[in-house]
């Protein structure tokens, strides 16, 4: 058997076919296709199945980013059962559909569209029966693109939370709890107002953990989370001087119980939803596992729970995990590491970047203090934006920093700014793939040469 032996030479070819695997793993629509089938007049949906003409009418229901790629599937798969639908994502990530209605609208900041699109997703539906059966389409960016703000507080004062939280360094599972009190829709409140039909929520996760009352502010989840979790989220984070006057005051209204908490397990809102993860972070993961094996490296799936502060993590994988496998006794050649998950940022300065970025600056500056030769990290998001960036992620390697300081750039300067963007972008080692209609999270990959 031929053995393949990777050329430093060859190190963009590899990168580009590492991003294309893991982005095809990740496809929505073939996500949807594996698990929504239909046999005649029976839909099929994992274990379970429905009589079609059991149901007065089958809608569509959708939103985040990958929302219109897996509602075209969808609708592939109903065909003429179809009544139509509303779906919501995030500006240029829309397709045509042909019975289906599309509102584009603000990722990550709400705006006026993403309430609109809220707002036309209830009147589009209407009043329910147990005769209606509803398929919820659900991908990650959904908590900012269907947004519904509770009574007194304002679209605006919502923009503000979660521009603070998205400072913040908070992880999602602490800025969904928070997001989860201030709105209508989230938090198992969707399956509230659809009740008493009958939902099947398919769910692209773009969540560590899969964690399904998260993704996407868990709109058809019961809601294990709290009032008073939620405050203590904003003390931690030093938020109390930074939230609007009336979050403040409704999320006390809250803990004082005046007001409703989100609804809990064993509601009977939850009778009749099923919901299926139908794709993750670890296709994604796994595919680019399989893809650089075949690029002829050593490879090693690490995680698909990566977590922390993107600064601190970077610097992680290159002195605990790139390190030691350079070193390793039994190396027997050229290795990949894999990871997968979601860091957090916690913005210091005036500088524009995003996760996967600050990662990638980290470890390059990593690699530059240990002198790690013939390296190279490829880190990016797989729905193609990167924090608020057109750039999906950053590549880097041995001579990144070595190169910049060319170009009279500091490396360091740029991380303590959270400059990440404009340092790889002077380099041309930004990863820019524009929409990519699916989102799972992110990819990091280091290749030892």
């Amino acid at each position: 058997m031929l053995t393949v032996i990777p050329n430093w030479d060859d190190r963009d070819s590899h990168t580009q076919e590492i991003i294309t695997a893991a982005l095809t793993a990740a496809d929505p629509q073939h996500s949807v296709q594996r698990f929504l089938k239909r046999d005649g007049d029976v839909l099929r949906v994992g274990e379970m199945s429905y009589l079609l003409p059991d149901f007065r009418r089958v809608v569509i229901l959708g939103f985040g980013k990958a929302s219109t790629a897996m509602a075209e599937a969808a609708q592939t798969v109903l065909g003429d059962w179809l009544s139509g639908g509303l779906v919501v994502t995030k500006y240029g990530h829309s397709r045509s559909l042909e019975r289906i209605e599309v509102v584009e609208a603000g990722h990550p900041l709400p705006d006026e569209e993403a309430v609109r699109g809220a707002m036309g997703l209830l009147r589009y539906v209407g009043t329910t029966t147990p005769d209606d059966l509803i398929i919820a389409l659900v991908s990650g960016g959904g908590s900012a693109l269907l947004t519904l703000p509770v009574d007194g507080v304002s679209l605006v004062d919502l923009q503000v939370v979660n521009a603070e939280l998205l400072r913040s360094g908070a992880s999602i599972h602490q800025i969904n709890t928070i997001r989860k009190h201030l709105s209508r829709v989230k938090g198992g409140n969707l399956a509230r107002w659809l009740f008493p039909a009958k939902i099947i929520s398919l769910v692209l996760s773009d969540v560590v953990g899969n964690d399904i009352d998260v993704i996407a502010s868990g709109p058809f989840s019961p809601d294990p989370t709290t009032f008073d979790a939620a405050w203590e989220i904003l003390v931690a984070y030093g938020l109390e001087n930074k939230f609007p006057s009336s979050v403040l005051e409704y999320l006390q209204r809250g803990i004082r119980m005046e007001i409703p908490e989100t609804p809990k397990q064993g509601d009977p809102s939850f009778h009749d939803v099923q919901t299926l993860i139908i794709g993750d972070n670890r296709c994604a993961a796994l595919a680019a596992v399989e893809r650089v094996r075949a690029l002829g490296f050593e490879t090693r799936l690490l995680t698909t729970s990566l977590q922390g502060e993107a600064r601190n993590v970077g610097r992680e994988i290159v002195e605990e995990h790139l390190v030691r496998a350079s070193t390793a006794n039994d190396r027997a050649g050229p290795v990949a590491l894999i990871l997968g998950g979601e860091t957090t940022v916690t913005v210091l300065g005036d500088g524009k970047g995003g996760r996967n970025q600050e990662l990638t600056l980290s470890a390059a500056i990593a690699m530059n203090e240990i002198g790690l030769m013939r390296t190279r990290l490829i880190s990016f998001a797989t729905d193609g934006g990167d924090g608020p960036t057109e750039a999906a992620g950053a590549v880097a390697d041995s001579a990144s920093v070595a190169r910049a300081e060319r170009l009279g750039l500091d490396a360091g300067d740029h991380l303590s700014r959270s400059d990440s963007f404009s340092f790889f972008s002077a380099l041309d080692d930004l990863v820019v793939t524009g929409p990519t209609g699916t989102n799972v999270n992110d990819i990091t990959v280091g290749l030892l040469y």
